[in-house]
């Protein structure tokens, strides 16, 4: 993407994932002029994916230019967005640009991965290496010297959450389920579940993640108690997250 000519304007830079949006505003030589949290976005192809999208980028812009005051007022020159679930040279990443210069009111954007922002990130032009990502979801992207990129998984959730907080919360869900119905001993880990989900019975918690409002968000907030449990000794929560593990490496040894 190519800068605007007029010098003035700040650059607006966005890490959008499912459960919450960054935004950094910053000067032209790269000092940062304040960052803030907005609400995160879902598949541009799902129900509400285009309207969480551009709340997303609304909500985050709204609180980085509160906590930077007034110089963090000043018009966008250009904004630059890494977005969960935007594939490269697709239907879905034209979709994405054109939200993003709406809901900014800005021509200069780009919109791609968040695998490909944290790619550039973290490696110069010609320099190997691999990005791994787990947070709602899970992506790897590597690049050679020759610049060769490969990816592995991230698929969408529905089918590839392998390694990430969503996957881990659903099957510490899974788990608990088996608990209640007498497949598995009870252990602490379906108390800590269900009790940060506010449900008593397994109805409760199927009508709960079957909502609209839950998906892969909801799962992925779950991941933190399946931390505790495990670190507090309970075997099943440590297989969900050597499970995790494991696929996260074979991620790596994929790319």
């Amino acid at each position: 993407m190519t800068l605007p000519s007029p010098s003035g304007g700040l650059l607006a830079g966005f890490d959008a994932g499912q459960t919450h949006t960054r935004c950094r505003l910053s000067q032209r030589d790269g000092r940062v002029i304040a960052e803030g949290e907005g609400s995160g976005v879902s598949h541009l192809g799902s129900e509400q994916g285009p309207e969480r999208v551009r709340r997303a980028l609304q909500s985050s812009l709204e609180a980085a230019r509160r906590q930077g005051g007034g110089a963090a007022l000043a018009p966008l020159a250009a904004a630059a967005i890494g977005a969960s679930g935007i594939e490269q040279d697709s239907p879905t990443q034209r979709l994405g640009t054109d939200l993003a210069r709406q809901a900014l009111g800005l021509d200069a954007v780009l919109v791609t991965g968040d695998e490909r922002t944290a790619l550039a990130g973290a490696f110069a032009p010609g320099q190997a290496g691999i990005s791994l990502i787990s947070g709602t979801g899970a992506i790897a992207l590597g690049q050679n010297e020759q610049g060769r990129e490969h990816r592995c998984a991230g698929w969408g959730w529905l089918v590839d959450g392998v390694g990430s907080a969503m996957d881990i919360g659903r099957d510490g869900l899974a788990i608990s389920l088996r608990m209640a119905d007498g497949r598995l001993p009870v252990t602490g880990l379906k108390a800590a579940l269900w009790q940060a989900l506010g449900v008593q019975q397994a109805h409760e918690l199927k009508a709960l993640v079957v909502d609209p409002g839950f998906g892969a968000a909801g799962f992925a907030r779950l991941a933190p108690v399946v931390h505790q449990q495990a670190l507090a000794g309970d075997a099943h929560a440590q297989i969900v997250l050597q499970n995790a593990g494991d696929e996260l490496a074979a991620m790596v040894i994929g790319v």
